[in-house]
Parts: structure tokens; C-alpha cells; sequence
């Protein structure tokens, strides 16, 4: 746990509607795959008979801390590591009898308010972003080490932030930028007007994306993910921002990344994975006024298809 031995306790996002969607079978195998503070989990055991089985997969020490403390309960274990390695990170009897995993793509509570951890521009803190100690590059790295190019494009492509030649610029030019404060001062120093803070949040999400791989990741669990469970299995996934869901619809359109619909000899479609949720689920203007931070989220549910029926 963090020094002060504090952790903010995170809301989960569209708790009702995951659990409705994810469990199909009160005594499956189940995996919360961003365990977190453990509030999906624990809503998730509230469904599942004695049998069942919940395994919660976590990259960062504090949260996996706070889920063990809070859920005492012989259906649940917990594992640290990141998703994208998910295959390798549950037991090989498991590989394809999972019933339901859970992706819930967004920063928690605890990670934007603990300024030691570098994510927050509206506090000082030093340049890290690291969801987990088993990543080596830090955010300081990024903003002091990196090309103007490769500034400049991560910015633009994953912070989707259109002032991105410009940020990168004054960034390279105020080497070396020790601190949160400092790049969202070099950020401020070159964007105007209304939409400052918007320029400030983008470039600090491309750089976090960055130091984390967040969407290599994300590709990387949504293949193992469809390995994992059995037929009629269901991926649940809550992105925040355009980038996230523009990879889980495609993946789950088709079963790969390019959205690309595969066809057998007689040219009907052979899709391993189907959308069930009917496109995009928002959360309600209820939830959204007790929780702003699930203003942004949309969750995707897709099931495993039996290919060789019909």
C-alpha cells in the first residue's frame, strides 16, 4: 500500500448491467480480469453458487491488496499480472472452460487520486503513470527521452489530441520536465481557450497508453480471452474512450482485429465470436449522477459460437 496506507475506494462502472449480461451459469468459472479495489468481484460472487469460481487478475500491488482485504470468500483467488499475458497467467486445466471475464478498461479511483502515481494533472506528482512495478518505462522517460516524432505521434494517435506538433514541441523545449505539474504547464503554454484542460487530459492519456502498451494489451487479452472460455462463454468489456472501443467492436465483429469477416468454400460468414449486446450500453443518467467518472464508458458483450454447428 501506498504511504499513507489510504486507498480510494473505486465505484464500479455499469455493475448491474456486467452481471446481468456476464452470468449464464451460476456455478461457472468466472474471471474479473481488472480486479481493481474488487467491486465487480464482489457483485459477481453475489450471483454465483458455492461452486463457482472467481479468479481476479490484477497488475498493480495496492489494488490487489485492497481486493484481498475486502473479499473473504473460498470461490475467490486472485493473481497478479497483467491481462494481456491472460493465457499464461491461469492454470492450463482452465484453458477453455471459462465461463465469463470481465474487462473493465478504465484508470480506478485510487490511481488518479494518489498523486505519488503520476496519473492526475490536477496535483503534483512525478512523471511515472506505471499501472504496475512490472513495467520499466515511466512517463518521465516518455516526455524526456523520446524523439519529437514519437512525442509528437503519440500524442496525436493516442491522446487523439490535435495540437500534438505543438505540445511536442514546447515539451522538448522545456527539458527536462520533472513533474505532472510542469508537463500540463508546458501543455497550457501553447493551447488556449475552453477546451485547455481537454489538451491537458488527451496528452496525459496518450503518455499513459504509452508507458502502459494499454492497447497492445487490450488486443493481446481479447485473443486470449476468446481462447479461454468455452462455447457460449461471454466477453464483457467497458471502455472509456474511442480508441479502446473501436479495437473491442471490431474484435468482437469478427474475432480479429480487422474487423474482417471470414467466409468458409460456400461463403457463409465463419465468425467465432457474436456481439449480444446489441451495439453500445451506456450507463444510466441515474449512475452517471452518482458517479461522473462513468459519464465516458460504453460496454460491448460478445459470446463464444460454436463454429461447427449448421
Amino acid at each position: 500500500m501506498s504511504k499513507n496506507e489510504t486507498y480510494y475506494e473505486h465505484q464500479p462502472v455499469l455493475l448491474d448491467e456486467s452481471i446481468d449480461y456476464l452470468v449464464t451459469d451460476s456455478s461457472g468459472i468466472y474471471i474479473d480480469a481488472t480486479l481493481g479495489g474488487g467491486g465487480h468481484s464482489l457483485a459477481l460472487l453475489s450471483q454465483l453458487d458455492n461452486d463457482a469460481q472467481l479468479i481476479g487478475i490484477d497488475q498493480d500491488d495496492e489494488a490487489l491488496t485492497a481486493a484481498n482485504e475486502r473479499i473473504d470468500d473460498p470461490r475467490f483467488s486472485s493473481i497478479k499480472g497483467n491481462f494481456g499475458y491472460l493465457s499464461r497467467l491461469l492454470p492450463p486445466e482452465l484453458h477453455g472452460k471459462i465461463t465469463g471475464i470481465l474487462l473493465d478498461l478504465g484508470l480506478s479511483t485510487h490511481q488518479i487520486k494518489e498523486a505519488e502515481r503520476g496519473f492526475t494533472f490536477q496535483e503534483e506528482g512525478p512523471l511515472d503513470m506505471r499501472m504496475s512495478n512490472l513495467r520499466g518505462v515511466t512517463a518521465h522517460q516518455v516526455v524526456n527521452e523520446y524523439s519529437y516524432e514519437d512525442l509528437r505521434d503519440i500524442i496525436y494517435h493516442y491522446g487523439e489530441e490535435r495540437h500534438s506538433r505543438k505540445i511536442a514541441r514546447e515539451i522538448i523545449d522545456r527539458r527536462p520536465v520533472e513533474t505532472t505539474t510542469e508537463l500540463r504547464d508546458a501543455v497550457e503554454a501553447v493551447v488556449y481557450g475552453q477546451h485547455q484542460i481537454k489538451s491537458v487530459a488527451r496528452v496525459f492519456q496518450g503518455i499513459r497508453i504509452e508507458v502502459n502498451r494499454e492497447l497492445d494489451m487490450l488486443r493481446q487479452v481479447l485473443e486470449q480471452s476468446l481462447d479461454m472460455i468455452k462455447i457460449g462463454g461471454r466477453i464483457a468489456a467497458i471502455s472509456y474512450h474511442s480508441l479502446e472501443d473501436r479495437i473491442v467492436k471490431k474484435f468482437f465483429k469478427a474475432g480479429n482485429h480487422e474487423g474482417k469477416i471470414e467466409k468458409d468454400f460456400y461463403g457463409h460468414p465463419q465468425t467465432p465470436i457474436e456481439e449480444i449486446s446489441g451495439g453500445i450500453i451506456r450507463p444510466s443518467e441515474e449512475e452517471i449522477e452518482k458517479n461522473s467518472a462513468a459519464r465516458s464508458a460504453k460496454m460491448r458483450v460478445a459470446e463464444k459460437i460454436d463454429q461447427s454447428e449448421g
